[in-house]
């Protein structure tokens, strides 16, 4: 299904296949243990370049959980190099990112389709891995 590489702060998944549905970041194989966003730092690469078929999901969208309560939060989303969404949060526990469809399909390339999500959060911060998920393809 995915490969998962981890780093400080920036979680890297790269999918082999197209995968319906909401898969939490457990389900793509994210361990506590592995995740340090003691900067407050968080960047997801996903890689999608090995999909062959990118059939995506009606509204593609990302949900992040975190455990504290952050005041604002600011999110960058792209693909292909391109800025697809730049966001503030404000106040919460969580942040629902809703992508366009039909942007993702006119930036989509032959060779490289990587969608990395930027989030800068005020303090440090941890994840809820179970409850934050990605559902991109139907």
């Amino acid at each position: 299904m995915s490969k998962v590489e981890i780093n400080q702060g920036e979680i890297k998944v790269k999918f082999d296949a197209a995968t319906a549905g909401k898969l939490s970041f457990e389900d793509l194989g994210v361990t506590k243990e592995a995740i340090d966003l003691e900067g407050g730092l968080l960047r997801l690469v996903f890689d999608l370049e090995d999909v062959k078929e990118l059939n995506y999901y009606q509204v593609p969208s990302l949900e992040v959980f975190y455990e504290e309560n952050m005041p604002e939060t600011l999110w960058i989303c792209e693909f292909n190099g391109k800025t697809i969404l730049d966001k503030t949060d404000h106040h919460g526990q969580s942040t629902i990112l809703l992508l366009d469809r039909k942007v993702l399909d006119n930036l989509e390339q032959h060779h490289e389709n990587t969608l990395i999500v930027h989030a800068e959060f005020p303090a440090p911060v941890k994840l809820n891995l179970e409850q934050s998920w990605i559902h991109l393809f139907k």
